[in-house]
């Protein structure tokens, strides 16, 4: 067993629950309007709506959760979920940031690709 991809599947799992701390509770404080560069106004009027984005992320960091408990037969509910990570992770970065290619998409790239090719 290859201790890699469960690592970086492990840490895709935390940044979604970071993302869901972020969006969920700090969208409107001081650091959530620091992180995303938005204005209290901006930020209240867009919260509900970054609440359930956060929720998203919630159910994508379960999933990985769950994967992972599974072990090596939980594979294919981690690639399932890392994909979607992935898929996520590009359609962020083409409507909203490009940082979001690399902070989102390419950790779950690297666990896909390590978790293909170390088995």
């Amino acid at each position: 067993m290859n201790l890699l991809p469960i690592l970086l599947t492990l840490l895709v799992a935390l940044l979604h629950v970071y993302f869901l701390v972020l969006e969920m509770f700090l969208w409107t404080k001081p650091f959530g309007l620091k992180t995303f560069h938005m204005s209290p106004d901006k930020a209240d009027a867009t919260r509900v709506l970054a609440a359930n984005q956060g929720l998203y992320n919630g159910f994508l960091a379960a999933g990985l959760f769950w994967g992972l408990f599974l072990g090596t037969p939980g594979d294919a509910i981690k690639m399932f979920f890392l994909v979607c990570v992935v898929i996520a992770g590009i359609y962020g970065a083409l409507t909203v940031s490009r940082k979001i290619l690399y902070i989102q998409a390419l950790p779950a790239l690297l666990a896909i690709l390590f978790l293909i090719f170390t088995r």
